[in-house]
C-alpha cells in the first residue's frame, strides 16, 4: 500500500462513525504532473478603452540542485534562470499576456506569442517597448494589430522603405530625434509610459519571488502563469482609482 492510500484510509477510517464518504485526494507527484499541461486562464480586467500595453522581460532562477550547490560551494556552471515576458496594460495595471521562454530568447522573437493571447477582437492602441523591438518583424506584427508603436529607432537607424509595415511612424521618429534629440522625442512621444512595466517586474520578484520552484519546462510556465494571475487579483483590489482634478 502506498503512503497515499495509507492517508485516504485513515481518514476514511476517522470519519466513517459520521457517515461522511471520502474522495481520493491527489498526492504531490499528481499535482506536479498535471501542472505541466495546465492551462491558466489569465483573468484581467479591462476598460472599454483600446489597451496601451507596456512589455518588459525579466530572469527567475530557477531553484533546484544547481542552486543548493551555490549555496553549498560557491559559483556552479550548472546554475540556470528563464526569461519571464509580461504585456500589462498602462492604465489599469493588468497583466494581460505572461510567457516563459529559455534565458537565450530574445525579446523581440515573443512579441507574435504575447499578442496572441490577446482576444483578436480587443482593441489595441499602442504597444510600448524598449530598442529590442525596433526591428522589421514586430513592427510588422504591431501593424497587423491595428496598434501603434512606441518603440525608440535602434541607434544610427536608416529610414525603411515606405512600404514596409510601420515605415511611416518609424521614418517619423527618426526625423524628429535627428531634429531635437532622443530625450526630447521619449518625452513627447510618451515613451516613459514603459517604465510601468519596469516596475511591474520589481512587484513580480518581490510578491511571488525572484525564482521558480518547479522542476519541468511545462510546470514552470504554469508557475508563471499563477504568478501573473496574483498580481492581477492583487492590483484588482488594492489599486487606487486616481482622478485628476486640476
Amino acid at each position: 500500500m502506498s503512503g497515499n492510500e495509507h492517508k485516504i484510509t485513515e481518514v476514511q477510517r476517522i470519519l466513517a462513525p459520521v457517515g461522511v464518504d471520502i474522495v481520493p485526494v491527489p498526492n504531490y507527484t499528481t499535482l506536479s504532473r498535471r501542472a505541466q499541461t495546465l492551462k491558466v486562464v489569465l483573468r484581467a480586467q479591462r476598460s472599454n478603452e483600446p489597451l496601451h500595453l507596456v512589455l518588459d522581460s525579466t530572469g527567475l532562477k530557477v531553484y533546484g540542485e544547481g542552486e543548493w550547490k551555490v549555496r553549498k560551494h560557491g559559483w556552479s556552471k550548472r546554475r540556470t534562470w528563464r526569461k519571464v515576458h509580461l504585456a500589462m496594460e498602462a492604465n489599469t495595471g493588468q497583466i494581460c499576456a505572461a510567457l516563459m521562454t529559455h534565458q537565450d530568447e530574445g525579446d523581440g522573437e515573443v512579441l507574435p506569442d504575447l499578442l496572441d493571447q490577446i482576444p483578436a477582437d480587443v482593441a489595441i492602441d499602442t504597444i510600448g517597448r524598449d530598442g529590442a523591438y525596433d526591428t522589421k518583424a514586430c513592427h510588422a506584427r504591431i501593424a497587423a494589430r491595428g496598434a501603434a508603436p512606441s518603440v525608440p529607432p535602434r541607434e544610427g537607424a536608416t529610414p525603411w522603405p515606405a512600404s514596409t509595415p510601420g515605415a511611416a511612424w518609424r521614418n517619423a521618429a527618426i526625423d524628429s530625434i535627428a531634429q531635437s534629440s532622443r530625450r526630447e522625442w521619449k518625452q513627447a512621444s510618451g515613451y516613459h509610459r514603459r517604465s510601468l512595466a519596469e516596475t511591474l517586474m520589481y512587484r513580480l520578484k518581490i510578491l511571488t519571488g525572484s525564482c521558480l520552484w518547479a522542476r519541468e519546462i511545462g510546470s514552470q510556465a504554469t508557475e508563471v502563469s499563477i504568478h501573473a494571475g496574483v498580481l492581477n487579483r492583487m492590483a484588482a483590489l488594492a489599486r487606487p482609482q486616481s482622478v485628476r482634478i486640476a
